[in-house]
């Protein structure tokens, strides 16, 4: 279930063949046909997502939204996008473009948007934004509802898990790929630690880094503030500490903080279109954290904070085992809620249509009804036999 919603086409309803990542700017070719336009795009998608537009290199960028059900991924991507308009809950998967000029009369580089909706009930879908086309220029953006700090840890986990395992799929398809090619020479995976991170990175034995740019959004800051101050440091170290870990980016925000929301556009500027995410940086617990990837260390953010936990009986396996038992400690895992989501959407609540859901009630019955008779007609004819 995918939505498509852009400048030219908004509203339009497209199907999940948009696992192309078809652009939604087609490059100036002759021919009339759309499949012929088709096959060109990924022709330029394979030249590593770029265009010639006029002697002027077009770029193109795909960013993928994931995160916490009802943490404000829409509303953030809207503001970020300077696009006026309310936000709707997100159907499942959802793709949108941005386009930012260089300067007048030159070319606009296109940021390819995907967001995925649902939380964690609906993580398989990682496999139709991420693909061996959208990985030579593809960012995450993992945003987390701060206002639930009991479904966070499982949130990212899971997230970050499925997105995981399917960049480290997609690499080693697109390596096959490559070393099939005649006279093709073995090379390192992109984006592994060799590659990505300077040789002066912080703790840059220690850490194991995401395998795209990575950003972390904490979300609705303005609620996370009310809570004890003693359960603020903990979420706000545990996040310094994954974030750390994944070389990514991190910064707490809210969309009725105007200054918040200007820093954050920056960091999804940077990661969309190339642009300076600005140079500040803000480590402490009392106020929004603004780190960008390379600016802490394991030794500015310390040991976890277990005042009420004794470190040495949690048996962990590893620093970040030890970092999640500490945190699920003091924020003890919902049992209700996200982990308990039906995976069939069409049973969600809010994609509720009343006409629809009373037509697929009816046909529920009927097949019910015709399974009983064949069941009868089975039983009968083995009676015979």
């Amino acid at each position: 279930m995918c939505r498509y919603s852009g400048n030219v086409c908004d509203g339009l309803a497209f199907s999940c063949l948009a696992s192309l990542s078809i652009s939604t700017v087609m490059p100036k070719i002759s021919s009339d046909t759309l499949w012929e336009q088709a096959a060109a795009e990924v022709h330029s998608l394979d030249r590593g997502g770029k265009e010639e537009d006029g002697g002027e290199t077009v770029t193109e960028r795909t960013v993928f939204l994931i995160g916490s059900k009802a943490g404000g991924k829409t509303s953030i991507l809207l503001r970020c996008l300077d696009r006026d308009e309310p936000s709707k809950p997100t159907l499942a998967l959802e793709y949108t473009f941005g386009r930012r000029a260089r300067g007048h009369n030159t070319p606009k580089d296109i940021a390819h948007i995907w967001e995925l909706g649902g939380g964690t009930s609906l993580s398989d879908l990682v496999q139709i934004p991420i693909t061996p086309a959208s990985i030579k220029s593809l960012s995450v953006i993992l945003i987390l509802d701060l206002s639930k700090p009991n479904a966070l840890w499982g949130t990212l986990e899971k997230l970050l898990q499925a997105a995981q395992a399917r960049l480290e799929k997609v690499f080693s398809q697109a390596q096959q790929a490559e070393r099939a090619k005649p006279g093709a020479k073995h090379q390192t995976a992109p984006h592994s630690a060799a590659s990505i991170l300077p040789k002066d990175y912080p703790d840059r034995e220690l850490i194991s880094p995401f395998p795209v740019p990575l950003l972390i959004i904490g979300s609705k800051y303005d609620i996370f503030q009310e809570l004890d101050s003693d359960k603020r440091k903990v979420v706000s170290k545990t996040l310094r500490f994954i974030a750390h870990y994944y070389a990514a980016s991190l910064i707490f925000t809210s969309i009725k903080s105007e200054s918040l929301m200007s820093k954050t556009k920056s960091f999804f500027s940077h990661l969309a279109f190339g642009l300076d995410r600005g140079k500040t940086v803000s480590c402490e617990s009392t106020k929004p954290l603004i780190i960008p990837a390379g600016s802490d260390s394991f030794s500015q953010i310390g040991s976890p904070p277990s005042t009420d936990v004794d470190i040495t009986s949690l048996h962990a396996k590893n620093p970040k085992d030890l970092w999640k038992k500490v945190y699920e400690r003091i924020f003890p895992p919902e049992t209700t809620g996200e982990q308990r989501e039906l995976k069939d959407p069409a049973k969600d609540q809010q994609y509720s249509e009343p006409q629809i859901d009373a037509m697929r009630a009816q046909k529920n019955q009927e097949l019910e009804q015709y399974k009983r008779n064949a069941a009868k007609s089975w039983k009968g004819l083995e009676l015979e036999t």
